[in-house]
């Protein structure tokens, strides 16, 4: 039997491995199956050909609309898998269960989804690989290049078997976007693109390999090699696999325009007002607020058009402690830092200035100084070999365990109930490394279940409080994947302070953020030039404005500039959750002087365009024809724009500068 999902189609017959293709190409068993006893069926390094994979049959299967539901066994090892796979958007969504029906089986490894791509030995030789490395402050660098520069033809044929090497990306701890996304896509030489996105907190592997009949792509959840993973089954437990997306297109746009789709249908709060978030950290407070220092903050955003003002880190702790980094986890006012009206008194001015209230949380860890590392019980932290583990002077939480959960609880409801804060945002910079050995088989085992026992925690928090806004900070994007982001509303897109290094980050996050949770922070300061005011504002129109900085002291023009981008995101930001990001100069390099990014809605589309050089120059937009209108600064004539044969040819000013343009495209 077969059917048709979208550009897949799912083949099943009761004698061979279930199996998907991508337009017609060639089929391939979906799921790969590793365990403790038995891994592959032939000797190699990639996550292909295992013994049990190669063992499943199909037992029952049920055919909707837009998915398929296949139940497939083992009769060796008595495993029994249900598979589901699920048009999401425009994208095929996959996601296994695997249980053991007979005997216990320690499970090391699963493919969330296992895909052929091509017909031939040599493949390999027809495909870019297109992929992004991402660090704290230098988030989001995407890089195209021959996949032959990781798999090397190899004849094959002459040798009668399949490669046994790969090419291979995988995360490290608990920050699945810290070294590279899960993100990415193979470019065959037309342009036909095959993009991918795996959603898995703890862990995930991009597993390539090149056979004698073409290109096997592997998307795995955390591994026993890559993760220190394993998981017992047995009785009635089971292993659900990390959900993986997939999606094709004729051109790289195209395809991650499919992967946009589904992150849509999937994402869980409802996030349509899009508030203009002021936060007091970034280049301004830094961590250690005040009545004092808030309160012309607090008046200065409202003025600015501000709905939320948050109060980031350093709320908890009395100046006199110094630094407050090992003293988080108990997460109780800081007296000290605030007048004879406290805490309370600050969220109230927020309130009478017309703003919603935050306040910045790190739920998962406690500061080795404070009074939660001994008030809460040993099993509630992460343990490896009897101790628990302490990174950078923390200790990390186990939302596993009733006590973790209920500690942060009582958090959450007081700072709602109590002190009426609407807007969390949720911090995470630690890493703790692989895991913790409480209940688990090995200690990624207990990493992953601590990562969704906290999604669970969330939903809870989401459930008990419909009206409260989350942010998904963690050390900028260090966790930016969807396992958190289709529970949250916002994602801050970097830590990165230098106004001039922001725009490649904020130009790429919609390659793997929706555009409509990319916050990207714009903190114009006194010292800036009017050109370098409305560069960084630029940077936070390009997604969720997220403002900071001492507005108050900005001169006059910076103000106004200030007023006028607040005024047109207002504008537009209804537009940002239909839109479809692309990019005309393609996705920015880290030291590109020019970066664009496109957001398309309908028959309009918006340009943010930066300049990083000093010099005056031509910035040449092809493949954009229509009506271009400048939006922002409104009235600086200092950029001139002419249509070219192909596109647009933009003549910049001297020094940086950045404009926003709408487009109204011309249709055929």
């Amino acid at each position: 039997m077969t059917a048709r999902l979208g550009d897949f189609t799912v083949g099943w017959k009761d004698d061979e491995p279930a199996t998907v293709s991508v337009n017609g190409g060639r089929p391939v068993p979906f799921i790969e199956v590793f365990t403790s006893a038995e891994q592959r069926a032939r000797t190699s390094q990639a996550y292909v050909r295992s013994a049990v994979g190669s063992r499943l049959r199909p037992i029952d299967s049920e055919v909707g609309a837009d998915a398929v539901t296949i139940v497939q066994r083992d009769v060796r090892t008595g495993l029994e898998v249900t598979s589901s796979l699920t048009l999401s958007g425009t994208a095929l969504r996959v996601q296994h269960t695997v249980r053991a029906t007979s005997d216990p089986v320690v499970v090391t490894a699963v493919s969330s989804l296992t895909l052929g791509l091509g017909e031939h030995a040599d493949t390999g030789s027809a495909y870019d690989l297109l992929t992004a490395r991402s660090e704290w402050l230098a988030e989001n660098r995407w890089h195209r290049r021959p996949l032959t520069d990781e798999l090397p033809p190899l004849s094959l044929p002459v040798h009668a078997q399949d490669g046994r090497g790969h090419a291979s990306l995988t995360s490290h701890g608990a920050w699945p976007t810290g070294e590279h996304l899960p993100v990415g896509a193979l470019v065959d030489g037309s342009g036909d693109t095959v993009a991918w996105q795996i959603e898995s907190g703890a862990g995930w592997h991009v597993d390539i390999s090149q056979g004698l009949d073409g290109l096997t792509v592997s998307l795995l959840g955390p591994t026993d090699l890559e993760h220190q993973f394993a998981h017992t089954l047995s009785g009635d437990d089971v292993f659900v696999t990390a959900p993986v997306a997939l999606a094709v297109g004729a051109d790289v746009e195209m395809a991650f325009a499919g992967l946009t789709t589904h992150r849509r249908a999937t994402r869980r709060p409802d996030g349509s007002a899009l508030p203009i978030v002021y936060n007091d950290f970034m280049n301004t407070l830094m961590g250690q607020p005040s009545s004092a220092a808030l309160s012309p903050l607090i008046s200065a955003a409202a003025d600015a058009g501000a709905e939320v003002f948050c109060i980031d880190a350093g709320w908890f702790a009395d100046p006199e402690i110094g630094d407050w980094w090992d003293t988080v986890g108990e997460w109780r006012e800081a007296t000290r830092r605030f007048d004879d009206r406290g805490l309370r008194g600050i969220i109230d001015e927020i309130h009478a200035a017309g703003m919603r209230s935050g306040l910045w949380l790190e739920p998962e860890v406690v500061g080795i100084r404070s009074a939660a590392a001994s008030a809460l019980p040993e099993d509630a932290f992460f343990r490896r070999f009897g101790t628990r583990v302490r990174e950078h002077d923390r200790y990390h939480l186990d939302f596993r365990h009733p006590a973790a959960r209920a500690h942060l609880d009582e958090t959450v409801d007081r700072l709602v109930n109590d002190y009426g804060v609407s807007f969390l945002k949720l911090d995470y910079n630690i890493n703790p490394g692989a895991g913790t050995e409480w209940l688990a088989t090995a200690a990624g085992d207990g990493l992953l279940g601590h990562v969704r026992a906290f999604g669970e925690w969330l939903d809870g928090v989401q459930a008990r409080h419909p009206g409260l806004l989350i942010e998904n900070c963690a050390s900028g994007a260090m966790r930016a994947d969807y396992a958190f982001l289709s529970r949250t509303h916002l994602q801050s897109t970097s830590d990165q302070q230098d106004f001039r290094f922001y725009p490649p980050i904020a130009a790429s996050a919609p390659a793997s953020i929706l555009p409509e949770q990319c916050g990207n922070w714009a903190y114009p300061a006194v010292g800036m030039t009017d050109a370098e005011t409305a560069f960084t504002l630029v940077t936070g129109l390009s997604g969720r404005l997220y403002l900071s900085g001492f507005l108050g002291e900005l001169r006059d023009a910076q103000r106004e500039l200030v007023s006028e981008a607040v005024a047109l995101h207002k504008q537009l930001r209804g537009r940002l959750a239909d839109s479809q990001p692309f990019w005309p100069l393609g996705l920015p390099g880290w030291e590109d002087d020019a970066v664009c990014l496109g957001l398309r809605g309908g028959a309009e589309a918006l340009l943010f365009v930066w300049d990083r050089a000093d010099d005056v120059r031509s910035i040449e937009l092809p493949g954009i024809t229509g009506d271009v209108v400048q939006l922002f600064p409104e009235g600086d004539t200092s950029w001139t724009l002419d249509h070219a044969s192909d596109g647009i040819r933009i003549d910049t000013s001297a020094g940086v500068g950045a404009r926003v343009f709408r487009v109204r495209e011309e249709r055929a």
